[in-house]
């Protein structure tokens, strides 16, 4: 889906989404007291948004679509995190780097500092497991617990004409 005419505020803190582009594209908008639905024709929500104060924000998190959607973000009410979910949670000092060599036409010249951190960008750094962590375990009486280490084969036989060596500690 593709929304056109979409167009940038200069000193807007927020994001906005078209009711009336959702509706032309074929999706439902429903309004209830405190969350706005976006469906699309069979009925399976796409979004939804929670209202704060007067407006209803989309957070991207709770998109749960595997189609190719662009949509746009909630924003923070700081231009920092506004302009780091603008362009798509960038670290902040090369945000800085583009300010200072003035590479972005629009980007306010000011200093962006990193106040809290981004979940998003939180959630994209976790990785998983390979394997379950080994539990401690402690012996209390003597040769309870053994540990044992097999080399071989050696190149060199033993006296006894044996080329394995198992080590227990």
């Amino acid at each position: 889906m593709t929304i056109k005419k979409v167009y940038y505020v200069e000193g807007l803190g927020h994001n906005l989404f078209s009711v009336g582009q959702f509706c032309d594209k074929g999706l439902k908008v429903a309004i209830r007291k405190s969350t706005c639905f976006v469906q699309n024709g069979d009925g399976v929500d796409l979004l939804t948004d929670d209202r704060s104060s007067n407006f209803y924000t989309i957070a991207l998190n709770e998109v749960a679509s595997n189609s190719s959607t662009c949509l746009q973000a909630k924003a923070s009410s700081s231009q920092s995190w506004l302009w780091h979910q603008r362009l798509s949670h960038l670290n902040f000092t090369t945000i800085n780097n583009l300010v200072k060599n003035n590479l972005v036409q629009g980007l306010p010249k000011m200093k962006f500092e990193k106040e809290h951190l981004c979940f998003a960008c939180e959630q994209g750094k976790i990785h998983q497991k390979h394997h379950k962590s080994k539990t401690a375990f402690a012996s209390n009486k003597p040769l309870y617990l053994l540990h044992m280490d097999l080399c071989g084969p050696m190149r060199v036989e033993s006296i006894n004409g044996k080329r394995y060596v198992l080590v227990v500690v």
